[in-house]
């Protein structure tokens, strides 16, 4: 059987949350990663029995025998590098996702992330969008963190202010940027929440918290928050001067024709 630690997935996973941490999105033990195996090349390096069985604390009758890698609860990203057994762990969902069989990790006795429900229910929501789907990222990015405190909430006005800040911003998530108000962390509410906003955009943001990503990859989820972030960093450095020029629709829509994207419907006049 070969070393799970050097299949591509295991080692993407460990370069990714050493990235995020190196971006300062990650600090102490914020964020988490969860990204959907497939079982057939898992088992090329797992005999799938399980060490222990976790209670999820909710119901994902669609994730079912699914598996997923993912990031460890009050885990540090800095150390997954060093020690990705104890800090990441792989589960199978069973009981209609209500338990999780713990099949690799967590070695010093810990558990998924208390944002697990979160993941889980955004994995669901988006595999209906996207069959194709893979990741669900969740960090603390600093500039988009801090826009939220002087930036109108209303998810129209938040995307259309990213998209006016980098040329790509329109390209890369064309489906905007939805948002929600503070919530309490952690809940089952608030990741129905976040997995309702999935159903139509890629990026979610978390009010005064930090912000939810998911796609086919965890290149494309990285580089989703990246260039949001980014666009937030300039917003935050022009926000207090006068505005000269900017990106104007109408060049949007040239934007669109050029690499045959589609801006989220009513957000281009």
């Amino acid at each position: 059987m070969k070393d799970i630690l050097t299949a591509p997935f295991m080692v993407e996973m460990i370069r990714t949350a050493t990235n995020m941490y190196g971006h300062g999105w990650d600090e102490r033990n914020g964020g988490n990663i969860s990204l959907l195996l497939d079982e057939a090349e898992l088992k090329e390096y797992l005999d799938m029995r399980p060490v222990r069985v976790l209670e999820t604390g909710f119901a994902a009758p669609e994730l079912a025998g699914k598996c997923f890698l993912v990031t460890g609860t009050g885990k540090y990203f800095k150390n997954v590098q060093y020690a990705p057994d104890v800090n990441l762990g792989i589960v199978r969902l069973t009981d209609g996702g209500t338990k999780a069989e713990l099949l690799w990790g967590f070695s010093d006795g810990g558990k998924f992330t208390s944002e697990f429900p979160a993941h889980m229910m955004s994995h669901i929501a988006r595999l209906k969008a996207d069959p194709a789907n893979r990741v669900v990222m969740h960090c603390h990015p600093a500039n988009l963190l801090a826009m939220t405190y002087v930036h109108d909430l209303d998810e129209k006005a938040f995307t259309r202010t990213l998209w006016q800040m980098c040329t790509e911003c329109i390209v890369v998530f064309p489906d905007g940027v939805n948002v929600l108000p503070w919530m309490l962390c952690g809940t089952n509410e608030i990741g129905e929440a976040t997995a309702k906003k999935m159903e139509t955009t890629r990026l979610v943001v978390w009010a005064q918290h930090g912000i939810y990503g998911a796609g086919r990859d965890l290149d494309e989820t990285f580089g989703l928050i990246e260039t949001a972030e980014k666009a937030a960093e300039i917003y935050l450095k022009i926000a207090h001067l006068p505005l000269k020029q900017t990106i104007t629709d109408e060049q949007m829509h040239l934007l669109e024709q050029r690499f045959g994207v589609k801006a989220r419907e009513g957000y281009l006049s």
